[in-house]
């Protein structure tokens, strides 16, 4: 039996949560021939991650469930870590592929529980959040020469 959809959107906002204050340490932290173009990817990021908090929260609160919207909280049900501080520019865009990976996985799971809950709106919510996350790891591995 899948998780129930509340549940999942819920480690969304979490994940997003962090990962909107992870994309901003580097995008502040970024060093290296490739500052400019890092540091205007970082921000393109945390916007979309801002949006996309928002865009969870709302879709969690509209099936009857309650956003997590606290940093501790976050911290507790996010399964994405916070920037460990002095990553190189290189570790920086690995570790957001890394996360960005480990999202596309857990929206998989989350489309599976929007399936058995018969929440499509909610399905449809993570396949475009997913959509884009894909393109971002392949834009993002093509910058390592992945």
């Amino acid at each position: 039996m899948s998780r129930p959809v509340t549940d999942v959107l819920n480690k969304q906002v979490a994940n997003w949560s962090v990962l909107y204050m992870k994309l901003h340490h580097y995008h502040w932290f970024v060093k290296g021939p490739n500052f400019f173009t890092l540091h205007e990817k970082f921000e393109e990021l945390y916007n979309e991650a801002a949006k996309n908090v928002d865009a969870l929260a709302e879709r969690l609160l509209t099936v009857g469930g309650k956003p997590v919207s606290t940093l501790k909280a976050c911290m507790e049900q996010a399964s994405i870590k916070e920037a460990t501080g002095g990553e190189s520019a290189d570790q920086m865009v690995e570790a957001v592929v890394s996360d960005f990976t480990l999202l596309i996985k857990e929206l998989k799971e989350g489309i599976t529980a929007a399936e058995a809950g018969d929440d499509e709106a909610t399905g449809d919510m993570f396949l475009g959040i997913m959509d884009s996350l894909q393109k971002h790891v392949w834009m993002l591995q093509a910058h390592l020469g992945k």
